[in-house]
C-alpha cells in the first residue's frame, strides 16, 4: 500500500513567509512524484488558509510571487489542504478556495498515527 505524506505546518509563521516557503515546496515536489499529500494548517500557520493573508505573503518582492501563488500551484499538483479548527477562531472565517475541509485535532492525530502515513512537522 502507497503511503501518504502528511505535512502539519504549525510553526511556519505568515509574517515570516520565507519560513512558509519550503514545506509547501515539498508538498508540490511529492504531489508532482505521484505521492497522496495533504498539508494541515494549524497553530500559527492556520493563518495562510484565512482570507487574504496567504495572499499578502510575499516570498519574492521584484516579483511579487506570495506564499498563495504557491499553495495554488501545489493544489494544481495534487496536494490535499486542510485547516485545523482547534487554531481557528472560527464560523465566520473565510478560508482561501484550495483548503478543501475543516479538520479537528482528532483527525490530525488520526492522520499522524496511521501506519501508511509519513508525518513532517513544520
Amino acid at each position: 500500500m502507497n503511503k501518504k505524506l502528511l505535512i502539519i505546518m504549525s510553526n511556519s509563521d505568515p509574517a515570516q513567509p520565507d519560513g512558509c516557503y519550503a514545506p509547501l515546496f515539498q508538498a508540490t515536489i511529492a504531489a508532482a512524484l505521484s505521492h497522496d499529500v495533504e498539508v494541515v494548517f494549524t497553530g500559527i500557520s492556520v493563518q495562510l488558509a484565512i482570507g487574504e493573508n496567504a495572499e499578502k505573503a510575499e516570498v519574492n518582492l521584484e516579483t511579487h510571487r506570495t506564499i498563495h501563488d504557491i499553495i495554488k500551484e501545489a493544489h494544481q499538483a495534487g496536494v490535499s489542504f486542510k485547516a485545523c479548527n482547534t487554531s481557528l477562531q472560527m464560523a465566520a472565517e473565510e478560508l482561501i478556495e484550495e483548503v478543501e475541509e475543516r479538520v479537528g485535532a482528532a483527525y490530525v492525530i488520526g492522520e499522524a498515527m496511521d501506519e501508511n502515513t509519513i508525518t513532517f512537522t513544520y
